[in-house]
């Protein structure tokens, strides 16, 4: 029988206890396991049966329990110190106070993303997006970044998954109540809950409550259309994560940019909170962003009203824009008549011309669909700085949306990079803080782990690290019981569990979503011989592999079904193991735990993935193709790296090209990993194993961090679109100028061009040292030499006289004539031999350009 409603009824604490309901309210005690003691405490076997979740565990415990423990004085008194430090570390002037006593990084960051992976508990994530979301926001609260993160509650999250007796991923969309989780309604003050509404096509609102996730120092509102306000359809909006057909998702996308935006000026509203200077896109889908901050600077209630242009460039100077794939099919495109659809006359941004919302999401360059509208394009056009999320990624995305920026080469498309990190609070087993803080490693000093790395004894690393190893082994039993008997087998079939796994038997890892590029099964090209890796007599290696697949990706799940039917098989069950539904609950255990993290996706397809980062802050040794990050910071002794077939020959033969490449992963593991595991000293220690365990620890730990990653994005693009917005924003006149500039630049670039270039200072044979002079004369039509830079382009040039590794030197204006042209001049000393080119250029010269790029003009000799 099923109820006509469902509610959560929250606990009434005694007072004594009402500390409980202060730290259960904020995540902070997702990544402080001192608060989740307290917890634990009140019910060991009831914290574990809740999933490690406060507020379940608070609603599940029995009253006589907590009367008893607020008459239990040694607990009220851990309690309250767990109250005090979290209203300390809530309070005390971090690394960002200290940074800005000048006052010139932002007040506060507008962070949108359209997933969030802050604990299993809230469910609000699908993959490495949301968990590089997730752990944004928290290492933001650890500096005291002044971040408001904004999302959307999705009432069923992604999905859990379970497999059928065949292994065929099966998926389930559980319905998550907000009263049951660790959020709270944002109210007016009145009382009332706090809304925002969007118009859609027919004149209908759509209409979203927001609630507030308190991330340690960082609020994360969320919107949900699931409100008595809306249309039964409209209540589904936010149903499920990266669910439904196009115009679903392009309601979700409204919702988070244009509502989101809304939501902040709720927020602010209500809260006091400083309203952000800065906006950071998180990927395409909450690109609208920037469509409504235009349309509240055209229709401004308060203040003076914008001209469009005038409001693009206040808008664009203060955003940042990061794109997280590799590849044009990870992008959302609608359908241009979609946009039409909603943006059109009365529509969701009233006062925005829709030929100018279209024109931001035009494919309009070479190779381009005319009749598509792309979200990662229209982020681009809107954000004056945009970065990928690895030095590789950054090179791949110069190279896929270069055309965007013709005329200039790859290099010089603007579009930079800051390598993602990984929260360690989060992801480092609290085993190996406590191993280090034995030595003298303090808490709140990351600096002070790298540096006793060498101080603990081998003996001592391995002993944790089998500990860590063991309780891998028995949450992967407890999983795979509780799997297969989802599959319909009877207890008595799975006796065998009882000894899948070794905690002494070298163990890998692989765990990640499962689209085709990242290729689960590469391991499975030669089944036979990863049987004998498996199974070797005295170096056996046992693997743990999770990983979902898209509900719609029917090839993503064939993969899956072959992973478990090849685990399936009796003869090796115990050395391989699928554990289906991979969460935040999984992975905590699962990268202490590995001794090698692996990683094969067909490069360079891997923005970065942050997964080794994890297991590498554990001491694990990562094992991977290089892709994102691993391409950038491996150094041969850090782990191995998986030689890449990707010849252009190889490139049309698939399955050559993995042929080669598993069989070098099957030769590293043999040949290398293992018979390094399985080289023991007297004590039973790998001791070249424990010294690659250190090297990666004092290599990859201070990189690798979300806290180095949030003060990457603080210092290379927040500090300086706040810097850039309030010289357009203190009277806007900065604005109007930068506008009315652009428009005078783009009209007359028709007349710029070079018309002759001459040198002197070298003969036919120029010796290094020798003085190249450079005279460029150039005819500006109606621009003036202000509005332009002439430069000298130079570098070693190849075969063809392609200039590469190009350096731009300015030329100084020397003379003018009539009919406005001028001539340029500089000088340079050839200091390297071999061979040499140049070229002169004109590009558009404003201080409050984000780079030479940005119009996309340029003038070549």
């Amino acid at each position: 029988m099923r109820a006509i409603r469902r509610f959560t009824v929250r606990p009434v604490l005694p007072e004594p206890l009402s500390a409980l309901g202060v730290l259960a309210g904020n995540l902070r005690w997702s990544w402080h396991p001192p608060t989740q003691d307290v917890f634990a405490e009140i019910d060991p076997r009831l914290w574990v049966s809740t999933g490690h979740d406060p507020v379940r565990l608070l609603g599940a415990v029995d009253r006589a329990r907590l009367d008893e423990l607020a008459a239990d004085e040694d607990f009220l008194q851990r309690l309250g110190a767990a109250e005090a430090d979290l209203r300390d570390y809530l309070a005390t002037d971090l690394w960002y106070q200290r940074a800005s006593t000048d006052g010139a990084l932002p007040r506060a960051i507008g962070y949108f993303s359209p997933e969030f992976g802050i604990t299993a508990v809230l469910p609000q994530y699908s993959g490495g997006l949301g968990i590089l979301a997730g752990d944004h926001l928290k290492a933001a609260s650890d500096l005291g970044v002044p971040v408001i993160g904004v999302g959307l509650l999705y009432r069923h999250g992604y999905f859990k998954q379970s497999l059928s007796r065949e292994g065929w991923q099966q998926e389930t969309y559980p319905v998550l109540d907000p009263d049951g989780l660790p959020i709270s309604a944002l109210r007016e003050p009145d009382g009332r809950p706090a809304t925002v509404s969007i118009t859609l096509p027919g004149s209908v609102d759509l209409v979203a409550r927001i609630w507030v996730a308190s991330v340690g120092r960082v609020p994360l509102l969320m919107l949900d259309t699931d409100v008595e306000e809306n249309s039964a359809a409209l209540r589904t909006v936010t149903d499920r994560l990266y669910g439904g057909n196009s115009e679903h998702r392009l309601r979700q996308e409204l919702l988070l940019g244009v509502g989101g935006v809304r939501a902040l000026r709720v927020f602010s509203r209500i809260t006091g909170a400083p309203a952000p200077e800065v906006f950071h896109t998180n990927e395409g889908h909450a690109g609208f962003l920037g469509i409504e901050r235009i349309r509240e600077l055209t229709v401004a209630e308060s203040g003076p009203r914008l001209d469009l242009d005038t409001a693009l460039e206040v808008s664009r100077a203060s955003t940042v824009f990061t794109t997280h794939t590799p590849v044009p099919a990870g992008i959302d495109r609608f359908p241009r008549t979609m946009i039409e659809q909603y943006f059109g006359e009365a529509g969701a941004t009233p006062g925005v011309p829709l030929e100018r919302i279209l024109a931001l999401g035009a494919e309009d360059y070479e190779g381009g669909d005319p009749a598509v509208f792309n979200m990662a394009v229209m982020g681009f056009r809107l954000a004056q700085r945009a970065n990928g999320v690895s030095q590789l990624h950054g090179h791949v995305s110069r190279g896929m949306f270069n055309g965007l920026w013709p005329a200039f080469d790859e290099a010089e498309v603007p579009i930079g990079s800051i390598t993602n990190g990984v929260h360690a609070p989060t992801w480092v087993a609290r085993e190996l803080f406590a191993l280090a803080e034995g030595y003298g490693a303090h808490p709140s000093d990351p600096d002070s782990f790298w540096a006793v790395v060498d101080q603990v004894p081998g003996r001592e690393v391995w002993e944790v690290k089998r500990q860590l190893r063991a309780c891998l082994v028995e949450d992967a039993r407890r999983r795979l019981r509780k799997s297969w008997a989802q599959r319909g087998a009877a207890s008595a079939e799975l006796g065998w569990i009882d000894d899948a796994l070794d905690p002494d038997v070298l163990t890998i890892g692989f765990a990640r979503r499962v689209p085709s590029y990242k290729r689960l099964t590469l391991m499975l090209r030669d089944p036979e011989r990863l049987k004998r890796l498996l199974l070797h007599p005295e170096r056996p290696v046992q693997l743990v592999i999770a990983g979902k697949s898209h509900p719609a990706d029917d090839g993503g799940k064939k993969l899956i079904q072959d992973m478990v039917r090849f685990a399936d098989d009796p003869e090796v069950r115990h050395r391989i193991v699928f554990l289906p539904n991979y969460d935040i609950a999984m992975a905590q255990p699962l990268y202490p735990g590995c001794d090698v993290w692996l990683n094969n996706p067909l490069r360079p397809y891997e923005a970065c993935g942050t997964s080794g980062m994890k297991a590498a802050l554990n001491g694990g040794l990562n094992l991977s193709i290089l892709d994102g990050w691993w391409d950038e910071w491996f150094d041969g002794d850090n782990g191995w790296a998986i030689p890449s077939a990707d010849g252009p020959g190889l490139a049309r033969d698939p399955d050559k090209r993995d042929d080669l490449e598993a069989h070098a992963l099957y030769d590293l593991i043999e040949n290398e990993i293992a018979p390094r595991f399985y080289d023991r000293d007297g004590d039973g220690v790998p001791v070249r194993w424990v010294e690659m365990m250190r090297h990666t620890l004092k290599s990859l730990g201070p990189k690798v961090l979300a806290t180095r990653m949030v003060r990457d994005y603080v210092r290379e693009l927040y500090a300086p679109a706040a810097a850039s917005a309030r010289a357009l924003n203190s009277d806007y006149q900065g604005a109007r100028d930068l506008a009315g500039w652009k428009k005078r630049v783009l009209a007359g670039w028709g007349g710029v061009r070079v018309e002759h270039v001459e040198s002197s200072g070298v003969g036919d044979a120029p010796e290094v040292g020798a003085v190249l002079a450079v005279r460029a004369f150039v005819a500006l039509g109606e621009l003036t030499p202000e509005d332009v830079e002439v430069q000298l382009l130079h570098g070693p040039a190849d075969a063809e006289d392609r200039l590469v590794r190009v350096s731009a030197t300015p030329l100084a204006r020397a003379e003018s004539y009539e009919g406005s042209r001028h001539c340029f001049e500089g000088s340079l000393t050839l200091d390297r031999s071999g061979a040499f080119g140049y070229t002169v250029r004109v590009v558009p010269r404003n201080p409050r350009l984000g780079s030479v790029a940005e119009l996309g003009l340029v003038a070549l000799a």
